[in-house]
């Protein structure tokens, strides 16, 4: 099964497992569409910090088409990139946006993991879906308007995977992430 891509190229609908991989360059490669330019991005900011832990992401937009996510701990930050094919009309054919945004450990606040587990008939319990939030100090963009009464909101980060979305792998390497982001927050950085 395929879906379209921009510029008329044909994108696989369901993409391959980077969970398999614990480094990041093998499983960027294996993963996002734009593995160089997520790469360099990262290493102009890493410059050599051990990599604790990441994520991947990756989905197809019907409208926008591909949208690929990392995201980073190195123990003292989260760095996360970002790639976007830009709308059909807002830019050449096969434009995308890339953008990087770099978070102090520091200001998460709070880590929350919800699994969503299934019992068989025989009494085995598995992981169907994980969703993981790390709440940072800083605010939300308030909306504008009616919609803006009422108190701030916190910023958010949001991850998930499911079984059909990833699969267990990838479930169980988010569910690691959610735990090492959890073990740095709050500590005293060296």
């Amino acid at each position: 099964m395929k879906r379209p891509g921009v510029g008329g190229g044909d994108l696989p609908a369901v993409f391959p497992d980077w969970s398999p991989y614990g480094d990041l360059e093998s499983a960027a490669r294996a993963y996002l569409r734009d593995p160089d330019v997520a790469l360099e991005t990262l290493g102009g900011v890493l410059r050599g910090a051990s990599v604790l832990g990441f994520t991947l992401e990756r989905f197809v937009n019907e409208v926008n088409g591909v949208w690929q996510e990392v995201v980073i701990c190195d123990g003292s930050r989260l760095v996360l990139w970002h790639g976007e094919d830009v709308p059909p009309g807002d830019g050449p054919a096969g434009s995308m946006n890339s953008s990087l945004r770099v978070v102090p450990v520091s200001s998460v606040t709070e880590v929350g993991c919800r699994r969503r587990l299934t019992r068989a008939d025989d009494g085995t319990v598995r992981v169907d879906s994980i969703d993981v939030y790390l709440l940072l100090s800083s605010l939300d963009e308030a909306p504008s308007g009616e919609d803006g009464v009422g108190s701030p909101r916190h910023d958010a980060l949001r991850f998930g995977k499911t079984l059909d979305d990833g699969g267990a792998g990838q479930i169980a390497r988010l569910e690691e992430f959610a735990r090492l982001v959890a073990s740095v927050v709050g500590r005293p950085l060296l």
